[in-house]
């Protein structure tokens, strides 16, 4: 009895003995096994699994993940809209770290051990920080790429591989704030105590205007920021989030530093800037960072950052008790988790909080700790 007709593809035996396997696909074109198969039982089931993925309408073009992912990546990059700083970082981890491996790959041919192998080696130069980033840009590209129906499943795999262990940020205490704000000189003294007691972010301080400051109401304002890229270009834009347009109040003991500066070195015009260079020209990172590494030297700071002055002021504003909502609003944070950093309780503080509700027993009770009850 002759055998029952296959209905969904066709099977061919080559000349080496080995068989071929080729069906209609839904977009009408022919399309062959990607391999050859050693018995027609084998080409067979391949065969019944494509139908399979075609009824239950999971086929993907074969040919989809042929697109040269250096391409991909770039475009990925343009059409998200991000941040000047984001961008630059993205495209830094791209040239650098990215397309050395994989830029001459199409992104069906980037495969999980090949990913591996990759991390394995840039965690071998000494740079954990710059793999985990440069992971976690590879893993949303790909993830965009699955997204795209381009490749099946993302390659990216490995776990824990986009997190990054950063060293501890320092904190300085208030001495060595009023410290460091005298070394950098009376042009800068300002810049360091806002970076320290209102947290402001570098490129917010370095777009503050004469308007932005309320000396009746003790705030300052925060619109927008103009961060320094790598080129030396000020790109002034929008805050890091919506949440960094906010206004916060400045503690008293630092309004007659405020006034002084607006009255000695600020732009004179109605909307000038607040912090400006000897030659008037707007605040940079570069000229000034000569500045702040002689002072932190001289303060016996050598590895004090300037953004740990911000670290030193969210850390004061949490030990004080504020609530996580009064945290994110001062710190200009959308999401909770930088906020929960900085409300940890120390030992230090459990003690205050100690003390202070003893006060409050003492002060309604009229006395101090009760005497154990009798038997």
């Amino acid at each position: 009895m002759a055998g029952k007709r296959r209905q969904f593809g066709r099977i061919r035996k080559l000349p080496s003995g080995r068989f071929q396997a080729r069906y209609l696909g839904p977009d009408g074109l022919l399309r062959p096994a990607p391999e050859t198969f050693e018995t027609k039982a084998d080409a067979d089931d391949w065969l019944a699994e494509m139908q399979t993925a075609i009824r239950k309408k999971d086929w993907r073009d074969p040919d989809a993940g042929a697109v040269n992912f250096t391409e991909y990546a770039e475009a990925w990059i343009t059409e998200r809209g991000l941040m000047p700083t984001t961008e630059e970082l993205y495209r830094r981890l791209l040239r650098l770290h990215l397309v050395p491996t994989f830029g001459e790959w199409d992104l069906d041919e980037i495969t999980s051990p090949r990913i591996r192998t990759w991390r394995a080696a840039l965690l071998a130069t000494g740079k954990p920080t710059t793999t985990a980033k440069a992971y976690r840009l590879l893993k949303a590209v790909m993830a965009t790429a699955t997204d795209d129906e381009l490749i099946r499943r993302n390659p990216c795999r490995i776990k824990g591989a986009g997190k990054e262990s950063a060293a501890e940020r320092g904190i300085a205490t208030v001495e060595q704030v009023y410290e460091l704000a005298e070394l950098v000189g009376p042009r800068w003294r300002l810049m360091v105590l806002l970076g320290a007691f209102t947290t402001l972010r570098p490129e917010e301080l370095a777009e503050l205007r004469r308007p932005d400051f309320d000396l009746v109401a003790e705030t300052v304002r925060i619109r927008l920021a103009a961060p320094e890229l790598n080129t030396g270009r000020r790109a002034l834009g929008e805050t890091k989030t919506e949440a960094g347009k906010r206004i916060i109040t400045i503690p008293a003991a630092v309004l007659p530093d405020v006034r002084m500066h607006l009255e000695l070195f600020a732009e004179r015009e109605s909307d000038g800037l607040v912090f400006v260079g000897e030659k008037g020209a707007p605040f940079r990172r570069t000229s000034f960072g000569r500045i702040w590494r002689k002072a932190r030297a001289k303060a016996g700071m050598p590895d004090f950052r300037f953004y740990d002055l911000r670290h030193t002021g969210n850390t004061m504003a949490a030990a004080t008790g504020a609530s996580l909502k009064e945290l994110m609003a001062r710190m200009g944070h959308a999401s909770v988790r930088a906020a929960l950093i900085y409300q940890h309780a120390t030992s230090e503080r459990d003690k205050k909080i100690a003390d202070g509700m003893d006060a409050e027993i003492t002060r309604r009770i009229g006395r101090g700790t009760p005497p154990p009850a009798e038997a």
